[in-house]
């Protein structure tokens, strides 16, 4: 069919928008795209979605819809060993100086360039970005007034960190005369590895595998592998918020963080005696004690059933910027291998009493965060 001069024109008109339709589209999804793969934006808002936790409790129920609020809802912890280690050096080594360091904020810049990808981290990165600092061209404030999402990392970043440095009190001995315990004060890492140190673990990172028991889910914590029976430790100073048995992970303990932002899991423990005598929900513990003992437990609806073939503690890390983010599908469960290999640099050590047959930790610890929390609670 031959067509006019005007049905040509109209033809070719039509074709033009629909060539810049497509475009359009196009460049829209395109940049979705992009926003989804940095997996935050400046409302906070959830771009990657992820369901169910590990080891859910039976009073677990999905929240209804609520309007939006203005909180984080997601966060990938990939930062290396090695740069917690480094920023955690720098914060330690400028500590009552002039130019105090925190290892958060480094951290959070850093993420700001690399996209909180670490799998490429060099020492040098965080030297470059030290030395400026601590010659007074830049200051925090200056070199973040323009990153986008600085504000994002750090928030993100110091929910996961902020209770682990810091000021504390350490025994180093007693008065021979008058028997008291000597406290030292000190500055410094005051987090945990989860278990006591001369017991043997092996782990690697496992986070996300997969799970059948019970139905399809992602393994959303940490497992190492260890004896029966080896110290379970806190790892930070919180308070007991539950405790008792899981169909999932067996006897399993959780303690929450002072600030309420990180929830402690251990779970899978020992049969018949996983807790430490005396602890309860709503029971305070200092970040190094003994909380209870590794097991095999779970997978199974009845209670105190070993169940689990290879004996080992399941550890993980939920952060809760919203208590609506507690339960149900909005947990942020985080990938704690390298928070792991970075702990193991200071694990508790505990003495078995022969008489109760539990382990106790050798040197106590006062921590400043316990105290607060007492004086406000009781």
């Amino acid at each position: 069919m031959r067509l006019s001069p005007i049905q040509k024109a109209v033809l070719a008109e039509f074709l033009l928008l629909m060539a810049a339709g497509l475009i359009f589209a196009w460049q829209n999804a395109d940049a979705k795209t992009q926003e989804a793969s940095i997996g935050i934006n400046m409302n906070y808002e959830l771009l990657e979605t992820k369901e169910g936790a590990d080891e859910p409790s039976p009073e677990e129920t999905i929240a209804p819809q609520e309007e939006k609020k203005d909180f984080i809802r997601w966060v990938d912890f990939n930062v290396s060993c090695a740069a917690l280690e480094d920023a955690c050096a720098c914060d330690i080594e400028t500590h009552g100086t002039a130019a105090e360091l925190h290892w958060v904020e480094l951290l959070a810049v850093l993420a700001c360039h690399n996209g909180g990808d670490f799998s490429a981290y060099r020492s040098s990165d965080l030297d470059s970005l030290t030395e400026v600092l601590l010659s007074g061209e830049e200051t925090i404030e200056s070199l973040t007034e323009n990153l986008d999402y600085y504000d994002y990392y750090r928030e993100a970043y110091g929910a996961i960190l902020d209770g682990m440095l810091g000021e504390y009190q350490m025994q180093t001995g007693t008065d021979p005369v008058t028997g008291e315990p000597i406290w030292e004060s000190r500055y410094g890492l005051k987090a945990f590895l989860p278990i006591a140190k001369n017991f043997p673990y092996t782990d690697y990172d496992d986070f996300g595998v997969s799970r059948s028991y019970g139905y399809t889910r992602s393994h959303l914590g940490h497992d190492m592998i260890g004896q029966v029976g080896s110290p379970i430790i806190a790892v930070e100073s919180g308070y007991v918020e539950a405790m008792g048995w899981n169909q999932y992970g067996g006897w399993r303990l959780g303690i929450r963080s002072f600030d309420g932002k990180r929830y402690y899991y251990y779970a899978h423990l020992r049969q018949n005696y996983p807790y430490q005598d005396g602890l309860q929900v709503g029971s305070t513990v200092t970040a190094g004690d003994v909380i209870g003992y590794l097991g095999r437990t779970g997978y199974s609806t009845t209670e105190n059933t070993n169940n689990i073939d290879t004996p080992h503690l399941h550890f993980g890390i939920q952060l809760i910027f919203d208590e609506s983010q507690k339960e149900g599908n909005g947990e942020i469960w985080i990938d704690c291998y390298e928070l792991i290999r970075f702990l193991s640099r200071n694990r508790s050590e505990t003495v078995r009493d022969d008489a109760t047959k539990q382990w106790h930790r050798i040197s106590q610890m006062t921590d400043p965060a316990v105290q607060e929390w007492l004086r406000e609670n009781q």
